[in-house]
């Protein structure tokens, strides 16, 4: 395996809450209101230093939609998904944009976001944004 070179970004940072690698800026935040199976999540139009995985048909809250987990570079781990097709037209503009949980990543002043036993739910996005 080669080196790894990770884009570091500049101003308000997501990070992986294992190895501190960046993952997304706040500026790119497009709804906070996601829901996954662990609770809070974020719907980013960008995101970096993150590796793509099988893309899957999965049946969310707002439909059926193509998805691919995304892993952080730095350590593996899974961070969230990337929306690859929306089904329903009105779920296009998911498309392209990534969704990353919140439990696993550091916010931009260093909390972290714990768990709680009640965040638990079926389905894994919202339907407003």
């Amino acid at each position: 395996m080669g080196r790894l070179f990770a884009v570091h970004l500049e101003g308000r940072v997501y990070s992986c809450k294992h190895c501190r690698t960046h993952l997304a800026l706040c500026e790119d935040i497009v709804s906070k209101s996601f829901q996954s199976r662990h609770g809070k999540a974020y719907l980013f139009s960008k995101v970096v230093n993150v590796s793509l995985g099988e893309k899957e048909d999965r049946n969310m809250l707002t439909g059926i939609h193509t998805v691919a987990d995304i892993f952080c570079v730095g350590c593996g781990s899974i961070v969230g998904w990337t929306y690859e097709t929306a089904h329903e037209k009105s779920q296009k503009y998911k498309e392209g944009k990534s969704v990353i949980e919140r439990f696993k990543v550091s916010g931009p002043d260093g909390s972290n976001y714990w768990v709680s036993r009640e965040a638990h739910i079926s389905g894994s996005d919202a339907d407003d944004v």
